[in-house]
């Protein structure tokens, strides 16, 4: 009831930033240097038209999503809240709190932070410089916040390390069509189905380790990386309790405008269910699919951007692979692949991205896409957006 009626007051928040954009635009209090720190508000309305190969049913231009963020900054303390909205039916029929976290700045290249906030694990929150995004983030792995404790260390060799507990996942929120799977995130939930296992992730330790490389030539920069995941799993239907054990390894280079990241890992979770003990129930966006427990996970991303084209700040061409490898015999990868540009002007994006998806539920592919992988057929999306960032 508080999580529908927060909903609401989140819903009027958007429509007043749609109504004054101008306003929200300016809307800071305060300055982060000083003890009593700056408060500012930010965010993003999303506009979409669609193209799918499976379907006739969105060639339209409709309102997509909202994005609101409420930022605390000071020499010491600090804080951040991220809330989002989007449109299935009706405006802001799916909304879901992404961050509440609080953090405190040791000293200079030390923090602590705690609350729900993004899971270090992998390069980064994002794993790729485009906007739909690659299929891990359907395997839980990816772009995952959670409840927990988070520290930081950023040290003089260029190391940065990164320690964090979670006791649980952020909780479920708002939609119109399921009920434990109305969550940003990707995590285990609780079936509509009684004939389904009810799984639990808790006892989360992430850690991450970024190294900087240093003596290469002017304009290029490059980075090392490493992350490992253990957790419980708790199989709330025979009460037995399994884990997953999931690592990556992850690098980047740039040079001058261009940037290539490649990212690889494995995901190995034991559900303790003797029914499905290859896959395991998990939710996100209000739905609901089976995913491998055991598979490799692969993520190629190349950007470049074009600065001052024209009229235009930037110019962004992209293109992603990202493939998840399941390790039953039998069960089909699952695969996301991505070429797009964004272009960027004043308080505008444009993006255009053609995306190619199989075994890929979100990509036209069927329920069981992310498990056995059924479709022996690829589908297509042609995703147009509009952006205005405030």
């Amino acid at each position: 009831m508080q999580k529908k009626a927060l909903s609401g007051c989140m819903a009027l928040i958007v429509m007043g930033c749609v109504g004054t954009p101008a306003f929200a635009q300016d809307l800071s209090i305060g300055d982060p240097k000083s003890d009593l720190g700056e408060l500012k508000v930010s965010g993003f309305l999303r506009a979409k038209y669609q193209d799918k190969s499976w379907s006739d049913n969105d060639h339209k231009l409709t309102f997509d999503a909202a994005k609101v963020n409420l930022d605390y900054t000071s020499p010491k303390v600090f804080g951040h809240i991220e809330y989002r909205c989007y449109q299935f039916d009706k405006l802001c029929d799916f909304s879901t709190l992404v961050d509440a976290y609080a953090g405190y700045n040791l000293n200079e290249n030390h923090l602590i932070q705690a609350g729900l906030q993004p899971v270090p694990f992998g390069p980064g929150r994002f794993w790729e410089s485009n906007y739909y995004g690659g299929v891990i983030t359907q395997i839980g792995l990816e772009d995952v916040h959670n409840l927990g404790l988070k520290y930081q260390g950023k040290f003089e060799t260029g190391t940065k390390v990164e320690l964090a507990y979670f006791t649980g996942d952020g909780g479920k929120y708002s939609g119109p069509y399921s009920d434990d799977a109305s969550r940003y995130t990707t995590n285990f939930v609780k079936p509509e189905d009684p004939t389904l296992t009810h799984l639990d992730e808790k006892n989360m330790f992430i850690a991450r380790v970024q190294q900087d490389l240093s003596g290469l030539p002017e304009g290029m920069s490059s980075s090392l990386g490493a992350s490992y995941w253990y957790s419980d799993i708790e199989n709330k239907t025979n009460g037995q309790t399994g884990d997953r054990k999931a690592w990556s390894i992850f690098g980047n280079v740039a040079y001058n405008d261009l940037t290539l990241g490649l990212t690889v890992g494995k995901n190995d979770v034991d559900n303790k269910d003797p029914i499905t003990p290859e896959s395991s129930l998990m939710g996100s966006f209000d739905d609901n699919f089976m995913v491998a427990n055991e598979g490799m996970f692969y993520t190629a991303d190349v950007s470049y951007t074009f600065k001052n084209v024209g009229k235009l700040d930037a110019v962004t061409p992209y293109a992603m692979y990202s493939t998840y490898d399941k390790s039953k015999d039998g069960f089909k990868k699952s695969s996301r692949n991505l070429v797009g540009v964004a272009a960027y002007y004043k308080d505008l994006a444009f993006v255009a991205e053609y995306i190619v998806g199989k075994n890929d539920y979100l990509i036209g592919g069927p329920s069981d896409s992310y498990a056995a992988g059924s479709d022996t057929d690829t589908h297509e999306l042609l995703n147009l957006q509009v952006y205005y960032n405030f």
